[in-house]
């Protein structure tokens, strides 16, 4: 899907550059609704997906912290109101919001994520979904080496235990985009389609669609 589908060269090209953190429940529900906007608009436009870095806090630990902990320091006496609220909006997308486990430390997963995109835009798309499924829905800790590399087996991204072993691989790579994204955006998720017109949050599908109509009628 990341890549361009189809070979009808009629259709125009929507290129998706989308900033994201692997722990940003939101990021999740923009993808789930970017790839709706996509199934739906699949047969007038050909798309590419490219995935950068963000991280929400940088500093978070290496080793992890409990993810409820985290949110009742962090947001306080909201927490109970933020987590019912995303409950809601993953129940209406079919998920289930899943707040045991841990959070902490993204790199090791946007390294992942960088790796993936050299193998092929497909499969770096597919293995954010698995990243996204596994942290919100399975209780999976974002820092595992483990669960990193059998998101990397479902997507067929070969390899990826040899990048990983050396954390000099990819870091040069994810902290420039990181460097780059922070100057621009305040916030994730962020989506520019065709370079030029800005998304940003978890908009639904119909969002997506009227994007993508005005790239493709726009230009580049």
């Amino acid at each position: 899907m990341a890549e361009a589908v189809g070979n009808n060269t009629l259709k125009k090209l929507i290129k998706i550059d989308v900033v994201s953190d692997t722990v940003c429940p939101w990021c999740f529900v923009g993808k789930r609704n970017l790839d709706k906007a996509i199934d739906l608009t699949k047969d007038q436009y050909d798309f590419e997906i490219k995935w950068h870095a963000y991280f929400l806090n940088p500093n978070a630990p290496k080793e992890g912290i409990n993810k409820r902990e985290y949110y009742e320091n962090k947001f306080g006496l909201q927490s109970d109101h933020i987590i019912n609220r995303m409950t809601q909006v993953f129940r209406g997308l079919g998920l289930e919001y899943n707040m045991s486990g841990l959070t902490g430390n993204t790199l090791d997963s946007h390294r992942l994520i960088y790796f993936a995109g050299q193998r092929g835009l497909d499969k770096q798309h597919n293995l954010v979904e698995e990243l996204f499924l596994g942290y919100f829905t399975q209780g999976k800790y974002i820092g595992d080496r483990e669960f990193l590399l059998e998101c990397a087996r479902k997507v067929d991204v070969e390899g990826a235990a040899d990048f990983l072993e050396d954390p000099n691989n990819g870091l040069k790579e994810v902290n420039e985009q990181f460097e780059k994204n922070s100057e621009s955006i305040t916030g994730v998720p962020d989506y520019t389609i065709n370079g030029k017109w800005k998304i940003n949050g978890g908009q639904p599908p119909h969002v997506f669609q009227r994007a993508f109509e005005a790239a493709a009628n726009g230009g580049a």
